[in-house]
């Protein structure tokens, strides 16, 4: 059974099945979905906007930070795209399994942009959120726990560097902070073990998707309204709740 967690705000009022008091920033017209890969986010993020496009101004927009796209757009320029793509894609998961040891100014530089591209993704969604469109998207930034694997700032596993890379990790963290201040009015988590979603994502690491499917579920969110759904059971039953919730959400 899905479970909704009640968004509390110190002397607020009650609302439906959620406590509401006017909070800057405020709440943004978003539907974020969040879990391990393989938990059905992408399904579900395109289920939602075939069955909202038709009735309300509904975008969908992907909020991870695009690493890895991003790596194979670069893998595909001529002559240097390859070792390049290579080198990033390096420096960036020495960052991830080695984060006692300072990153150098190269790696600190590369993190930083791929959160400046979060950063702007994000920005678009808010100017389409004022336009009055109904945005759903793909994952949601956290400031909570740092690593891009939890949509968190990666700079922040780290400690120590120098001035320009401590000067960047202090803005990164900073934008995470800025990012998870706009509350979405429904956050939908889709849990999975582990083994279910390796057997969905052959290609990933079973010790990342571990990792995923024991921190995503702790997650606050700055206090979002989180509805709860189990991403093992039938789709059609996962779009059904879902449903039933953001409109709850939304009136």
């Amino acid at each position: 059974m899905p479970v909704i967690y009640n968004h509390f705000f110190n002397n607020g009022f009650s609302m439906g099945q959620y406590n509401i008091r006017k909070v800057n920033p405020p709440f943004v017209r978003v539907i974020a979905i969040v879990g391990c890969d393989g938990s059905g986010k992408s399904t579900l993020a395109m289920a939602l906007l075939e069955k909202l496009a038709p009735k309300m101004p509904t975008q969908l927009l992907y909020l991870g930070q695009s690493s890895g796209r991003i790596g194979e757009w670069i893998s595909q320029l001529p002559i240097i795209g390859a070792p390049f793509g290579r080198y990033l894609r390096a420096k960036a998961a020495k960052v991830h399994y080695f984060p006692s040891q300072p990153p150098g100014n190269v790696s600190a530089l590369v993190i930083f942009l791929l959160s400046c591209w979060r950063a702007w993704k994000f920005r678009k969604m808010l100017r389409q959120s004022e336009q009055g469109y109904l945005l759903i998207t793909d994952r949601y930034p956290q400031g909570e726990v740092p690593g891009f694997r939890f949509d968190g700032p990666q700079l922040a596993k780290t400690e120590g560097g120098n001035g320009w890379v401590c000067m960047l990790r202090k803005k990164e963290l900073n934008l995470y902070h800025w990012m998870a201040s706009y509350i979405p009015v429904l956050l939908i988590r889709l849990a999975i073990d582990e083994q279910t979603a390796f057997s969905r994502k052959p290609d990933h690491s079973l010790a990342a998707l571990h990792e995923k499917t024991s921190v995503i579920p702790t997650l606050n969110f700055n206090g979002a309204p989180i509805l709860e759904l189990d991403g093992r059971q039938p789709a059609d039953e996962i779009l059904a709740e879902s449903l039933r919730s953001i409109q709850s959400a939304l009136s």
